[in-house]
């Protein structure tokens, strides 16, 4: 049994922008602390066989320069890594390129922030149609599952993650969060009904549903 509202409110979430060598780029950032130690953490976000259990299956040289590859999702390059503070990569998935910087801070000895920025060029059409939520949202999840496995250490079991996606409390997380997205979205200058209509946009993509 999964606590909705704990998971949902356990996350700050800020939308933004960043000025790139290309131009502005929208910025993405979602943000929470866990209790353990920032070379727990760290290791926990590095480590191949340690992504793989709450995250996905990660192959490739995860050095800087070295290029990675999450089974069946995005790749990239790592540009720049400073352990156990915070790390830089490329995110290609779709024939689109964007940005993942991870960055961790002690809170005190048992208890770390982890502040994820994801950052999509200011032109990218995934962005207009779906706004903050089409990235955080699943940041939303891959958090959540961080969170479990630094509470168990148990691995995520694919076939059950995706039947509790389908269930009703899976729905609730993924609508809500998407909700959540929209608000910071417009709390950063971002058109309301232009925020809103790419929100449900969102929402339904995660729910398997027709866009409306």
């Amino acid at each position: 049994m999964i606590d909705v509202a704990h998971e949902v409110n356990a996350v700050a979430r800020r939308v933004g922008t960043r000025v790139l060598e290309a131009g502005e780029a929208n910025s993405v950032t979602i943000v929470r602390d866990y209790d353990t130690g920032i070379a727990d953490l760290w290791d926990a976000c590095t480590k191949p066989e340690r992504i793989a259990r709450w995250f996905l299956p990660v192959s490739g040289a995860l050095r800087v320069g070295g290029h990675y590859q999450l089974q069946g999702n995005a790749s990239g390059t790592i540009e720049r890594c400073e352990p156990p503070r915070n790390f830089t990569a490329t995110w290609e998935y779709g024939g689109n390129v964007s940005w993942i910087e991870l960055r961790l801070s002690a809170r005190s000895e048992d208890r770390t922030r982890l502040e994820l920025e994801h950052i999509a060029p200011g032109d990218a059409e995934h962005w207009t149609q779906f706004g903050p939520g089409a990235v955080g949202v699943g940041w939303d999840m891959a958090l959540m599952g961080l969170g479990r496995h630094l509470r168990s250490g148990i691995a995520l079991d694919p076939e059950s993650a995706a039947a509790w996606s389908a269930s009703q409390e899976g729905q609730t997380f993924v609508t809500t969060c998407s909700e959540l997205w929209c608000e910071a979205a417009i709390a950063a200058g971002a058109q309301p009904d232009a925020a809103r209509a790419a929100a449900q946009r969102t929402t339904a993509f995660y729910l398997g549903a027709a866009p409306t």
